[in-house]
């Protein structure tokens, strides 16, 4: 491996071999290469692209760096993958959904950090539920339940953990090249038939603008499709919460109304237009529009809830979950209702400062080590366009202290704005195909 090679090339503006690229990502997850070359290099291509060759390159020898799981089942391997965003518990109910239709579903998430929410975690506001499943273990599981939401293990990607401390570290996070090898280097090491992405933008995601996350999108299919993987990607409005929650057994909660028919809403419109996609990408759908249907009648009839049940028992969880879900979740101490103080329409929310909220009442992390309350949150927020009575409920605290609800209520009163009137952007704004 010449990595002083690699690192002038992308000096001088020149894409590195597609061999080199291997070679480089092989000796990240070795600890061959250095801190310092793994810096070097974020930095050399955030200032300078790779372009579609070298993206795919990279992706694919980062997805080689460890084991990449294959599979021989009766059925399409197929996922979802989302930019992350507030209230987003779509994981939850996409996965035994996609089961009932017919698929199978490795799906490795992740955990929160930063504003947004990690599956991980809301998983494991579920009593006694594990997430660290052994590839062996994964695999029994997917075979006989047709689905688990695990995390990955240090054997998936091992190049990209190593990139993407470094990235963090360095000011090199900002990059489309950086950005969809690492997501898609860990979908593809799952051995995936199929893929579908959610790509958010808006206030509460990482992306802002529809042009930045048009720009993602395009990027990841490209990538996904170059490498062999059927991908399509719908760009979806995070100005404000998905669900009407934010929060770990909160978003459980929202999650298990959709599977057992007590909601519609986003949440659910949102869970069928991505499922859709990837069942028409995976053999399963001859049209979005069936594949729809698909989703509507398995959610609505209870079949995604007896899949779902049948994997939290598999993954240590209780029994009869579906069933007794409201009673096995963990409650905040205090349950605080927030006013508004004048009357009038919802016109915008801030969902950074809401996404901050849920983390400093203790529902995410700000670094990787700290403890998160599966209990906390913010419920019951109001909607984009819905007009309030002076002294309406906008939202409802869950917190472990009076003091710390207090100070959210604050937050919540400051991130959401009431004028005259609003349109709201639509649920999904575009399809991105190639």
């Amino acid at each position: 491996m010449d990595t002083r090679g690699l690192l002038s090339d992308l000096r001088a503006g020149r894409v590195p071999a597609s061999d080199d690229l291997r070679a480089f990502a092989r000796g990240l997850g070795t600890g061959e290469v250095s801190d310092a070359q793994a810096g070097a290099f974020a930095m050399g291509v955030c200032l300078g692209a790779l372009g579609q060759e070298g993206r795919v390159a990279l992706t694919l020898a980062m997805r080689d760096s460890g084991d990449c799981l294959s599979w021989d089942l009766s059925g399409p391997v197929l996922d979802k993958h989302s930019t992350g965003g507030l209230g987003d518990c779509t994981s939850l109910i996409i996965a035994p959904a996609l089961v009932a239709c017919g698929a199978y579903v490795p799906m490795i998430s992740g955990r929160g950090l930063g504003h947004t929410g990690g599956t991980l975690d809301k998983l494991e506001a579920i009593p006694d539920l594990r997430t660290d499943l052994s590839e062996a273990r994964l695999r029994r599981q997917v075979a006989e339940v047709g689905c688990a939401i695990v995390g990955a293990t240090g054997r998936i990607a091992p190049a990209d953990k190593r990139l993407y401390a470094v990235r963090d570290v360095t000011s090199t996070v900002d990059s489309l090249d950086l950005i969809t090898a690492s997501i898609l280097s860990k979908k593809l090491a799952a051995g995936l038939g199929a893929l579908v992405l959610d790509v958010k933008w808006g206030t509460g995601a990482f992306m802002t603008s529809p042009e930045a996350a048009r720009d993602l999108a395009q990027s990841l299919v490209s990538t996904a499709n170059a490498a062999g993987c059927p991908t399509t990607a719908l760009i979806s409005d995070m100005n404000q919460p998905l669900a009407s929650a934010m929060g770990n057994a909160l978003e459980i909660a929202e999650a298990m109304a959709v599977l057992t028919g007590a909601a519609r809403g986003p949440l659910f419109d949102l869970s069928c237009a991505l499922g859709a996609e990837v069942l028409v990408s995976g053999g399963l759908a001859q049209t979005v529009a069936q594949g729809v249907t698909q989703m509507q009648t398995v959610i609505t009839s209870g079949a995604a809830a007896e899949v779902f049940e049948r994997m939290i028992a598999a993954q240590g969880g209780p029994c009869r979950f579906a069933s007794e879900w409201a009673a096995l979740l963990p409650e905040a101490t205090v349950i605080q209702e927030v006013y508004t103080p004048e009357a009038g329409v919802v016109t915008a929310m801030d969902g950074k400062a809401l996404g901050a909220a849920v983390v400093a009442l203790g529902g995410g992390r700000l670094v990787e080590t700290d403890q998160v309350d599966p209990s906390v949150g913010i419920s019951d927020m109001v909607r984009l366009g819905q007009r309030l009575d002076r002294g309406a409920p906008i939202a409802r605290i869950h917190a472990r202290t009076e003091a710390e609800a207090d100070r959210a209520a604050q937050v919540v009163l400051a991130a959401v704005q009431i004028g005259e009137a609003v349109d709201p952007a639509p649920l999904v704004v575009e399809r991105i195909t190639a």
